[in-house]
């Protein structure tokens, strides 16, 4: 293709870690105005290349031309001044500074230190996006969604020609990823390139009109996602029809409910739980009743920033109880207790956000299993057992394709759907009576969707009680045998899947109802 008209083409690039070539003579042109996919499965190479595209890494070789010349990034401000932007599915944010300092922290100093207007400007542009944030809020007051939305802000800021975003929609409601499209198309319209990577097939070949697949580091493919079904895309980037057409599809993204039968005893009970946020701009709990039975999982719905995060601080013990009797594991009253013991009752907890919550990032893989599941029998009269430990943890890994599955390696350097599989893994492997999850999928590819959603139902099967916390709607519906909504600190009734809809749980969602 004529590199004369396009806005970036990257040529041959290849990049090598220890032990992983995560690109191999990669070949991509993305033309002025047009949005293009990135895909393929967690460990494909897809955030290797986007960040070496962003300057925040070096190839080991390869050719990049811009507007076409050929350029040498060194680094994201180089890239940023060219109009190259990126949205990390991992949040790249000052917790202590607002929203407004950490934009500001990308701007020139004519414009940096004049706050208020920056403030105007950025209120401007949330509201013209449907991304509204409060510019005065500390980031780590912020739910997860929230700082997904400021990340974006940041980067429609500046006058960008290509904006990179890396799983965009992950922690977005239907709704809100309805209105992101809508700008992402008009902003495309407007000249801009999007370089857009996904999970979620549907969103690409409603959005995208041209496509790059990656697997284990090379092109292997190059497509019109709208001229492709869901099952073809999952093919491509997995390599086999693994059963075939659009029933391979439908079992990657779905569950298999189960037949309608009694219920067993309460396991997790909340009972009137009244909480104030421990930060100012938190969201109150108000009044929270709840019920999860052994053999089910219930799934609560909910834009985010409506008190996800103090209900889930509450029930893994982060956030203590004003009176014990407030949540109940069994019959014992548990909302006194701390993280430690109510892990050794029996609760497991994946937390919203892996990289602060899920696991300690410089920790190696097998530091990071033994942080919570040193109750296996990995530890004995004080000592670690290590040769007991490395077997657990290559388990882990093993059952739930964690690539690479280097057990010595760092957490940090697992991409963030790998990263995903491993606390799944690592919270599922202890046959837990309740599992709390929250966003249990976000990230993760097609492949890795399925084994995560056949391991809760395989849990719920086998008598465990799963309450999931989850901003997609299908995944609540392909999973859940009861679902409700969380609104400004208040739970709506719940109701069997099969009783209600999309529609309704949206209602829910936005306080309607």
């Amino acid at each position: 293709m004529n590199q004369l008209v396009s806005r970036l083409q990257v040529r041959n690039i290849s990049k090598s870690y220890p032990g992983c070539l995560a690109n191999q003579q990669v070949n991509l042109t993305i033309l002025p105005g047009e949005i293009h996919a990135l895909l393929g499965e967690n460990g494909a190479g897809k955030s290797t290349l986007m960040k070496i595209i962003y300057g925040l890494v070096r190839p080991d070789a390869g050719e990049i031309f811009w507007e076409g010349k050929q350029i040498n990034l060194h680094s994201p401000s180089q890239a940023r001044n060219l109009g190259i932007g990126m949205v990390f599915q991992h949040f790249s944010l000052f917790d202590t500074l607002t929203a407004t300092e950490n934009i500001a922290l990308t701007l020139s100093p004519k414009e940096k230190w004049n706050l208020l207007r920056l403030s105007q400007k950025i209120r401007t542009l949330s509201e013209a996006y449907g991304l509204n944030i409060e510019c005065d809020r500390p980031v780590h007051t912020l739910s997860v969604g929230e700082k997904q939305r400021l990340e974006i802000l940041r980067c429609l800021y500046h006058k960008t020609k290509l904006l990179i975003l890396d799983e965009p929609t992950a922690v977005l409601t239907p709704q809100e990823t309805e209105k992101l499209f809508a700008t992402l198309q008009q902003i495309a319209s407007d000249g801009c390139s999007i370089l857009f990577s996904s999970h979620k097939l549907p969103e690409v070949q409603f959005l995208c009109s041209n496509a790059t697949i990656l697997r284990q580091g090379q092109v292997v493919a190059q497509c019109n996602p709208q001229q492709e079904t869901p099952a073809s895309l999952a093919k491509l980037m997995i390599g086999s029809e693994q059963g075939g057409g659009e029933e391979f599809y439908q079992t990657l993204i779905s569950g298999k409910q189960q037949k309608e039968k009694p219920l067993g005893p309460v396991c997790l009970q909340v009972n009137n739980l009244c909480l104030k946020s421990q930060n100012p701009y938190g969201m109150m709990l108000q009044h929270i009743d709840l019920q999860v039975h052994i053999g089910e999982i219930v799934g609560i719905a909910g834009v985010a920033g409506n008190g996800q995060t103090e209900l889930l601080a509450a029930l893994s013990g982060e956030i203590l109880c004003p009176q014990p009797e407030m949540i109940l594991l069994g019959e014992m009253p548990i909302g006194d207790c701390g993280v430690a013991k109510r892990r050794r009752l029996g609760l497991a907890y994946v937390p919203e956000e892996r990289l602060q919550k899920g696991v300690v990032s410089n920790f190696s893989l097998l530091e990071n299993a033994l942080l919570t599941a040193h109750s296996q029998g990995l530890v004995s009269r004080g000592r670690i057992r290590f040769r007991k430990l490395k077997a657990w943890t290559q388990r882990i890994c093993d059952a739930f394709n964690v690539s690479p599955a280097v057990i010595d390696m760092p957490a940090a350097s697992l991409s963030g759907g790998n990263l995903q599989k491993f606390i799944m893994g690592r919270e599922i492997s202890q046959n837990p009576a309740v599992l709390i999850a929250a966003h249990p999928t976000w990230g993760v590819d097609v492949s890795a969707t399925a084994s995560i959603h056949q391991a809760l139902i395989e849990i719920r099967d086998h008598g465990a009680a799963v309450l999931m916390i989850s901003e997609d709607l299908d995944e609540l519906f392909a999973l859940c045998d009861r679902i409700g909504a969380i609104y400004k600190g208040q739970l709506s009734a719940f109701k069997p899947v099969t009783q209600t809809s999309r529609d309704e749980i949206g209602r829910w969602m936005a306080g309607l109802e």
